[in-house]
């Protein structure tokens, strides 16, 4: 199991992201879950990118269109980096 560090940035693109959206809230708080105890669970679909903000970093699926970017700080934790959109304005790929 991985201990989840959450960054002021993530933070903020969750508040943003949500708006009053409890199903979406959902989806990332059971998305977050499974990650703490795989990374590598098949249903996150989690893959290395190259982020807008960040170089070589991991993407995890929420939705079709929602992403959580992070990135191992050590053997025990996951580091949330940013969460957005795959387009649009919130996206967070390159």
């Amino acid at each position: 199991m991985y201990l989840l560090i959450f960054t002021s940035s993530f933070n903020k693109d969750y508040k943003k992201i949500i708006k009053r959206n409890t199903l979406l809230q959902k989806r990332i708080l059971k998305s977050l879950t499974l990650l703490s105890n795989n990374p590598n669970y098949q249903s996150l679909r989690t893959h290395k990118v190259n982020s807008i903000e960040f170089d070589n970093v991991w993407s995890s699926w929420v939705t079709e269109d929602v992403r959580i970017i992070w990135e191992y700080n050590n053997n025990t934790a996951i580091k949330l980096l940013a969460l957005g959109t795959h387009s649009g304005s919130n996206k967070v790929y390159k």
